[in-house]
C-alpha cells in the first residue's frame, strides 16, 4: 500500500491572499507549526516530495536532510496559478471583479482567474502526477508538503468528487491529512487531524 501523508505549509507573512506562485516566506509561526506536525510524522516517513514553492520546500529539505531521506521538488504539485490575482487579497479582486469572484469561491468548475489556470488544469495536472506516483512507490510512506488549493484537488480526486466540494473542505495552515492507494482503491484516512 502507498500511504500518503499531506501537510499543507505554515502562516505565511503579508496575510491571507491569492498567492498561487508569489513566494512569500513563512512567519515564524508558520514554521513551528509544520514542525509540529512533522514530529508526529518523521519516523514513519521513506520519502518526502513537495512544492518547489520555498513555503513548502525550505521545511521539507530540512526535515529530509535530518531523517537521511530523500526529498523531490515537484512542480505538478505546486499551487494553482491564479493570473492577475496572484499576490491580491480578497478585497482587492473583490473591488476588480466581485461577482466572479463570489462565483469562484462557491463553485470555480468552468471558471479561470483572469491570465490564470482554470480548477481542470490543476485537477489534470495533479491527477497525473498521482498515478504516477502510485506506480512508482507502491508500497512507501510518502510526505507531500504542498498548498490548499493543490492538496484540497487531490483529495477531492482521491474521493472521486466534483471540484466543488474543493469548497467544502477546511484546510487551515499546517493542516494535516492521510491518503492511500492498494489494489487499484484510492482511500481518504483522516483529514485535519488535530
Amino acid at each position: 500500500m502507498l500511504t500518503m501523508d499531506l501537510l499543507r505549509h505554515g502562516a505565511l507573512e503579508g496575510g491571507v491572499k491569492y498567492r498561487g506562485h508569489v513566494d512569500d516566506p513563512l512567519t515564524f509561526e508558520g514554521r513551528q507549526q509544520m514542525n509540529r506536525a512533522w514530529s508526529r510524522l518523521s519516523k514513519e516517513i521513506d520519502l518526502i516530495i513537495s512544492s518547489p514553492l520555498s513555503r513548502c520546500a525550505e521545511a521539507a529539505q530540512a526535515w529530509a536532510s535530518e531523517a537521511g531521506i530523500t526529498c523531490i521538488l515537484e512542480p505538478r504539485v505546486a499551487e494553482m496559478f491564479y493570473g492577475e490575482w496572484e499576490g491580491k487579497t480578497i478585497a482587492q479582486i473583490s473591488q476588480q471583479d466581485p461577482e466572479m469572484l463570489e462565483l469562484w469561491r462557491k463553485n470555480p468548475e468552468g471558471m479561470r482567474p483572469p491570465g490564470g489556470e482554470s480548477p481542470e488544469e490543476l485537477r489534470k495536472r495533479i491527477s497525473l502526477w498521482w498515478h504516477e506516483t502510485c506506480e512508482l512507490y507502491p508500497n512507501k510512506h510518502i510526505l507531500l508538503v504542498g498548498h490548499s488549493g493543490s492538496l484540497r484537488m487531490l483529495i477531492s480526486h482521491i474521493l472521486a468528487a466534483p471540484i466543488k466540494t474543493t469548497r467544502q473542505m477546511h484546510m487551515p495552515y499546517a493542516c494535516w491529512s492521510r491518503i492511500s492507494h492498494q489494489n487499484e482503491q484510492n482511500s481518504l484516512h483522516f483529514h485535519n487531524a488535530p
